[in-house]
Order: C-alpha cells, then sequence, then structure tokens
C-alpha cells in the first residue's frame, strides 16, 4: 500500500535530531516563550526574508491575530478566495468581518487577480490571499490594487513554506504572512502551531502582546488579547526540521517533475507551471471529471490518495449566513473534480512511477 502521506516515515529521518532537541528543552525546564522559540522566530524570519517572525498557536491563530491587530470596524469586508480551505473564512468571520469571495484563476487554482477590483466596495480593509497547494498567488496585480485602495494585504502561507513568486518567498509580500505549521505541511511540526511574518516592527511588537493576553509587560494588559503562543518544544523540533526544509521541498519538487514527464492519461489536468514560479508542493493536484472513479481505482490498486477539498465554501452548511445565494461556479468545478496525489518526502520515486502508471492505465 502506498499511503498519502506517512508521518512516522516522514519524520524518521530526524529522529536523532528530535531526541536531542527534546533532551535539550527537558534539560533547561523552560516550556513557554524561551529561548527555542526565539530563536525559531530568529531563524524563521531569516529563511522567509522578513523583519519579523511571531510564534502563535496554530496557522489559524495566525490569520486571525493578523487581522485582530489591524482593529478593522466591524462592518468591513475581506477578500478572500472562494475555493480556499475553511480555515481562511473562518479567521474573518471569528474577527466579526465579513468575507467576499472571489473566483480564483481556473489553471494555477489561485485567486484571479482581474476579479478582485470589481468586488472592492467602501467597506473593504484588506485582501487574504492563499498560496494554494504550495504555489504563490500572482502578487504583482494584487499589490498594486492594496495600494491604489490603501488595503491590507494578508497572506496565507499555510501551504507555502519556501515557495517562491518572481524570486519573492511568500509571507513577504503582504502586511502580515500566516503560516502553519500543521504535522502535514512541508515545515511540520509534531503537533499544532503557527507563525506570523511582517516587515512591520510596530505591528511585530503589538501581535507578540496580542498572543501573550494582550500584555507586553507581565500582568499589565495592553490589549484584549488571546493565549496564543507557540510552545517551546514545537518550537525545538521546528528548528530541526527547518535546517532540512530546502531538502523536504527538493525532494517534493523532483517527485512532482516524474508526474509532469510521464502522466499520458488524457483525462487529467496537471497544475500549472511557469518560470516565474517556484513550486513547493505540498499537495499535488490534479483535476479529472471523473475524480471519484479515478480515487477508488487507486484505492483498488493500493494507492491512498486525498481530497482537497471537497465542497467549495459558499456550500459549507456552517456559512450560508454569508453565502446563502452566491454562486462560485469555477470554485465548485475545481471542488468536484480535484484529487492530490501522493507527493511527500517519505515517498520514493518508485512509489510515484507505481502511482503514475496506474494513472496511465485507468480508463
Amino acid at each position: 500500500m502506498i499511503d498519502y502521506e506517512n508521518l512516522n516515515k516522514l519524520n524518521a529521518p530526524f529522529e536523532t535530531e528530535f531526541r536531542n532537541a527534546f533532551d535539550n528543552f527537558l534539560n533547561v525546564g523552560y516550556y513557554i516563550l524561551g529561548q527555542q522559540t526565539k530563536l525559531f522566530e530568529e531563524e524563521f524570519a531569516s529563511y522567509i526574508g522578513a523583519k519579523h517572525c511571531i510564534g502563535v498557536a496554530s496557522g489559524l491563530d495566525a490569520l486571525e491575530l493578523s487581522l485582530k491587530v489591524c482593529e478593522f470596524p466591524a462592518d468591513s469586508e475581506i477578500i478572500v478566495p472562494s475555493n480556499t480551505y475553511i480555515a481562511t473564512i473562518l479567521s474573518i468571520v471569528n474577527s466579526g468581518l465579513t468575507p467576499i469571495l472571489v473566483e480564483p484563476n481556473f489553471a494555477t487554482c489561485n485567486i484571479d487577480p482581474t476579479k478582485i477590483e470589481e468586488k472592492i466596495t467602501s467597506k473593504t480593509k484588506a485582501i487574504m490571499v492563499v498560496h494554494l497547494y504550495g504555489k504563490s498567488c500572482e502578487m504583482t496585480p494584487i499589490q498594486t490594487l492594496c495600494k491604489k485602495y490603501n488595503l491590507k494585504l494578508i497572506e496565507d502561507c499555510a501551504q507555502s513554506h519556501g515557495a517562491k513568486y518572481k524570486g519573492q518567498t511568500t509571507g513577504t509580500f503582504g502586511d502580515f504572512g500566516a503560516f502553519s505549521f500543521y504535522p502535514t505541511k512541508n515545515l511540520g511540526a509534531l503537533g499544532d502551531s503557527g507563525a506570523i511574518t511582517t516587515n512591520d516592527s510596530v505591528m511585530a511588537e503589538k501581535l507578540r502582546a496580542y498572543r501573550n493576553y494582550g500584555s507586553e509587560k507581565k500582568y499589565y494588559n495592553k490589549y484584549t488579547g488571546y493565549n496564543s503562543r507557540l510552545d517551546e518544544l514545537q518550537s525545538a523540533f521546528l528548528r530541526v526540521k527547518l535546517l532540512h526544509l530546502d531538502e523536504i521541498n527538493t525532494h517534493k519538487r523532483k517527485l512532482a517533475n516524474l508526474y509532469f514527464e510521464n502522466i499520458n492519461n488524457s483525462q487529467i489536468l496537471l497544475p500549472a507551471r511557469d518560470s516565474d514560479y517556484f513550486d513547493v508542493y505540498h499537495i499535488f493536484n490534479i483535476r479529472i471529471k471523473k475524480r471519484d472513479e479515478l480515487k477508488q481505482y487507486l484505492l483498488d490498486n493500493g494507492i491512498k490518495t486525498e481530497i482537497h477539498y471537497p465542497i467549495s465554501p459558499n456550500k459549507q452548511e456552517g456559512y450560508q449566513k454569508w453565502f446563502a445565494d452566491i454562486e462560485c461556479p469555477i470554485s465548485e468545478e475545481i471542488h468536484t473534480t480535484t484529487l492530490s496525489l501522493p507527493c511527500s518526502f517519505a515517498h520514493t520515486e518508485n512509489d510515484i512511477l507505481q502511482v503514475i502508471d496506474t494513472i496511465n492505465r485507468f480508463v
């Protein structure tokens, strides 16, 4: 059986480094916002190319805190892609704001810059882009729109650790970059964790207070904050994995290239590629009208796959307050045809060639 993902195999090469990191963590005896978190924040900011990194408890918290520190009026609208994972939209509604859906580009699955301006109103305060599947959005026109309308730009980088657009790393284009380090990510912790990157020193200090009960000084609460802190143990593990992130991304890109070079089934729509983009393939996403049939065929042949994601956000039951009468045909087609193939640091080239052979035999 070829698993879609096997975290035990994925993390096995780092086991000795993890144990050393744990021993050091245990011996120091400092568990919250200590030296490991400080060092990881410095190292990750340097890797991304940002001035500041603020570790938080999850990717959702990274998005939500980025919105909260902006202190937008309660009726503000936030533009967001219509085919994102629900956490992106949840961060907006949890902040008491209104999500405005914009359809993706059919080829890239990322927000279509040509469709954004028509959705901007006097209530629009920010554009929240999502670098889906490990591919950067087309950032130049989006940055231009943000400047033209004086909008904040928030990047959901949960799937794009190390991805680039025109040589610049995701998480450095906007006011904030929100990262998840969920265990399956290219840079995955051994539990929930996240971070925010920014070049704004004032906002960075505000975020550090917000994540820690709104406190800049112990027991003095300047803001109505949160308890959302990247703990020391996950920071220690992330420091280990960060040393190997380029190796992980290189391996996933090599596996992706095998798919590109060898899938010859005419029913399959492969991911878009362009020289302006450095893709890191957190997810290797294909599309096919007979998605469910292919998924079952692969499973019958010992290959597990995933669907990211089966339901378009505008069709989610819990979000009809915002999306009851909204149709998103491009998003809906993507959600009904998308299939995620194995493409992990734990997979070998032989694994991927077996997947390819099976796909090419599917009728």
